[in-house]
């Protein structure tokens, strides 16, 4: 992507000029489009290097203080391994995991929330963040896995969206049909958005991936993903039907 853009900034420069020949661009205009050129192909990757580091940086500091000295290769090394923080918080996310699935995790884990249950601020933090992770992290689930197309705000006006699972409690009674949970996100930040619910009919469910879809989002449309073989298939043809004048027309 980095590659196509900086090569359409370079070919950018060149205009008709008198007698329909190709004019060069200045040098200044050229020195622009270089130095635009390459800020878009050195800022994704500076920018991702960055926060890997500041990440990285950050586990290993923490994880320096868990590791006993005599087990630390710094103590050992004239130079710091990276990434030993990572390795250390997958080993301990691993045994607290195996811990709490056990007989005696189980009840430290249901006396720890009857604790939380007891505070009204707490309380509520938890059980939504509880319920978050639950639903986003379950092998079952097929939350925020697919990205549809739907008329919102009004009809004629559609907007990308990702659905969060088939509507379920009190609302799915209150409909007749089959309704999903579709999400709406906000450009550029997709973490901001609205819940809406949909009929299954109504939407237009897209082939590609959800990372895709969240770079169409943020871009505002700039970064386009590339189409899947074959047209779409959804709502929309059935749905594009002659306006009255043309039908009294014919």
């Amino acid at each position: 992507m980095s590659e196509n853009l900086g090569r359409r900034l370079l070919q950018g420069g060149e205009g008709p000029g008198e007698g329909g020949a190709v004019k060069p661009p200045s040098l200044i205009a050229r020195l622009r489009t270089y130095l635009f050129a390459g800020i878009v192909v050195t800022a994704p990757v500076s920018i991702t290097f960055f926060i890997v580091w500041q990440i990285l940086e950050f586990l290993d500091t923490t994880a320096s203080r868990l590791i006993p000295a005599r087990y630390d290769p710094a103590n050992y090394l004239p130079f710091g391994v990276p990434g030993i923080g990572i390795i250390v918080m997958l080993v301990l996310l691993t045994f607290i995991g195996w811990f709490a699935a056990g007989f005696v995790g189980r009840s430290l884990m249901r006396m720890g929330e009857r604790v939380l249950d007891a505070m009204p601020v707490v309380r509520s933090i938890y059980s939504a963040l509880k319920q978050l992770f639950e639903t986003v992290l379950a092998e079952s689930s097929r939350s925020f896995r697919e990205v549809v197309m739907i008329e919102w705000p009004r009809r004629g006006v559609w907007v990308v969206g990702f659905v969060t699972g088939p509507t379920k409690g009190e609302i799915a009674t209150r409909f007749d049909g089959e309704f999903v949970n579709v999400f709406v996100p906000t450009t550029p930040n997709p973490t901001s958005g609205f819940l809406v619910f949909v009929p299954a009919r109504d939407i237009i469910r897209l082939d590609m991936p959800v990372e895709d879809g969240v770079k169409l989002v943020i871009s505002g449309g700039i970064v386009v993903p590339p189409m899947s073989v074959g047209p779409p298939a959804g709502p929309i043809a059935a749905q594009t039907q002659p306006a009255p004048s043309e039908s009294k027309a014919s």
